[in-house]
């Protein structure tokens, strides 16, 4: 069997000035959370922001693919749709 072995991420250390309001926020959410570090609290908060952005951004492409087609197109992506509802179980 083999052992889990932690994973060594590199990370780089940087020092921002930042408001005495938004270092009681982050200490309060470290609290909170029972984070080892402000630094993870604000890690885990630029990530989740991140992953935000990258979602929007996959929605605004589809949004615009969609946009794009001509009626015929658009048509023709329903029927498909439709088709491929057609072929899952149905559930109880």
């Amino acid at each position: 069997m083999r052992t889990r072995v932690a994973l060594n991420i590199r990370k780089t250390k940087r020092s921002y000035t930042l408001s005495p309001e938004s270092v009681a926020f982050l200490e309060s959410l470290r609290k909170r959370r029972r984070a080892a570090s402000i630094s993870s609290v604000l890690d885990e908060i630029l990530q989740s922001v991140r992953r935000h952005q990258e979602r929007a951004n996959v929605e605004r492409s589809v949004a615009a693919y969609y946009s794009s087609l001509s009626p015929e197109e658009a048509a023709e992506h329903a029927e498909w749709g439709d088709f491929a509802l057609t072929q899952f179980p149905s559930e109880s």
